[in-house]
């Protein structure tokens, strides 16, 4: 019977997807990853090289899937601010991407897998900012999206905080949603003046 060479990777990607979720790269183990999947560890060795290679494959993998699929739609304040509830809501679902970024970040430092996708991926957000918010400069819609990344991605990496500072309770997630929109659309309005140009003082 042949080896069928894309699901054994499948099966690799999805069991290592949920340790270095948990692990990050320092603390993630091939052997554990090789037994959530079922399959001999040098399988990982013959697909993806060094633990490194596969944890770039597994951050490489989950960002097709989420990179395009939540995008900034219309004008104004009010267009920003919609696109951070619906990325926020996005990672509640799904908290897999941001907890990988993080690990990415501190076990990876400088070093980023796709960088030129990724890259051409932030000018495209800042260059949408702008043209939602006539008048503001890039860098200003760089710290804006960078805002929004943070005030989303924290919930899935710094849950035991939300708990200190808001305690667990029902609807906690929405109250969260709606806390981070509003702050978004106020930082967005701050932005430009009454008449839609640059605020006041830039």
């Amino acid at each position: 019977m042949a080896w069928d060479k894309e699901r054994t990777k499948s099966l690799l990607l999805a069991a290592a997807t949920i340790e270095f979720c948990r692990y990050g790269l320092a603390g993630g183990r091939v052997d554990r990853i090789a037994k959530i999947a079922g399959v001999n560890k040098e399988r990982i060795y013959q697909y993806f090289g060094k633990k490194e290679q596969l944890f770039d494959a597994v951050v490489a993998s989950q960002l097709r899937l989420v990179m395009d699929e939540i995008q900034i739609e219309g004008e104004g304040p009010e267009a920003i601010a919609d696109y951070a509830g619906r990325l926020f809501s996005r990672h509640c679902a799904d908290p897999t991407l941001p907890r990988l970024l993080f690990w990415e970040g501190l076990d990876r430092g400088e070093l980023m897998v796709d960088r030129e996708a990724r890259e051409a991926n932030s000018a495209h957000k800042i260059a949408r900012v702008m043209e939602a918010l006539p008048g503001v400069t890039e860098e200003d819609a760089a710290d804006l999206l960078l805002t929004i990344i943070a005030l989303c991605d924290s919930w899935a990496v710094l849950p035991e905080m939300d708990g200190l500072f808001a305690r667990e309770g029902s609807g906690r997630a929405e109250r969260r949603r709606v806390a981070v929109v509003n702050t978004v659309r106020m930082a967005a309005q701050a932005l430009i003046s009454d008449d839609g140009g640059p605020a006041a003082g830039r």
